[in-house]
């Protein structure tokens, strides 16, 4: 990324106060032109106000921008507004969003930097089997408002969406057998699930076979006038933090990797 160009000025010996508001003026675009607005909501372990570095994601993608002479503020809220106030150029960034067809029609992504491996989720007590989703017909399914599942589960209407504003209502409405699946990523499934209620861990299970397997990425509105610049901020400064061991750092200590 080229370094952000400021303004010629010049400010006379003795004149203390427009000395003062010259150099207001410079570190204020400096600032401006270097500090980008995350969106997203509460996922830990990888986005969550309450966790080191506000989550693995936003640690990742944080180191990524530093190389790149960016700063990340990451702003927590629901996730529909977060994704629609990325589209609309509100907020700059989405810090860990998974590629839809539908997404791009607005968004642009950058490369990958994590997996995911979504996994349907029952009662323990269930003998459902999933292998693929015409094993979904008919069922209630516990969803995420605004959130992304892969096209093939978005696009198919064999199944009884139950949105819910996040993954522990549905888990307690799957216990409570008002919906009869919900799905989400493993691991965020299992961290939440330990932090709100570590009982119910034993009233689920996992499908050995995941919904599907996904990766993060870094989205921008496409009518953000710098879109393609910040995407390739982040490429650019990814190959850095891989390069120079600060990913596998990060990775180690939030115990992704041994």
């Amino acid at each position: 990324m080229t370094p952000t160009l400021l303004p010629r000025m010049t400010c006379k010996s003795g004149q203390s106060l427009l000395l003062t508001l010259c150099l207001t003026l410079v570190l204020s675009i400096s600032a401006n032109g270097r500090t980008l607005i995350g969106a997203g909501d509460p996922w830990p372990p990888f986005l969550d106000p309450d966790l080191p570095g506000n989550g693995i994601a936003v640690q990742i993608v944080s180191a990524a921008m530093e190389t790149q002479g960016y700063d990340i503020e990451w702003q927590n809220m629901p996730w529909a507004r977060a994704l629609f106030g990325v589209r609309d150029a509100e907020y700059d960034i989405l810090v860990g969003a998974w590629y839809t067809d539908e997404r791009a029609e607005f968004l642009l992504f950058s490369e990958p930097y994590i997996d995911n491996d979504v996994r349907i989720i029952m009662r323990a007590d269930d003998d459902f089997q999933f292998e693929g989703i015409e094993d979904l017909t008919g069922k209630r399914i516990g969803t995420v408002l605004g959130y992304g599942y892969g096209d093939e589960f978005n696009q198919a209407d064999n199944y009884i969406p139950e949105p819910a504003v996040n993954l522990i209502t549905n888990i307690r409405r799957l216990v409570g057998r008002r919906v009869d699946l919900t799905v989400e990523d493993e691991l965020v499934a299992r961290f939440l699930i330990n932090e709100i209620n570590p009982d119910f861990i034993e009233q689920i299970r996992f499908s050995e076979t995941p919904l599907m397997s996904n990766s993060l990425h870094v989205a921008v509105g496409q009518a953000h006038p710098e879109a393609q610049e910040i995407i390739d901020a982040f490429n650019a400064g990814f190959a850095v933090i891989r390069e120079n061991g600060t990913y596998e750092q990060i990775l180690r200590e939030n115990n992704l990797i041994e």
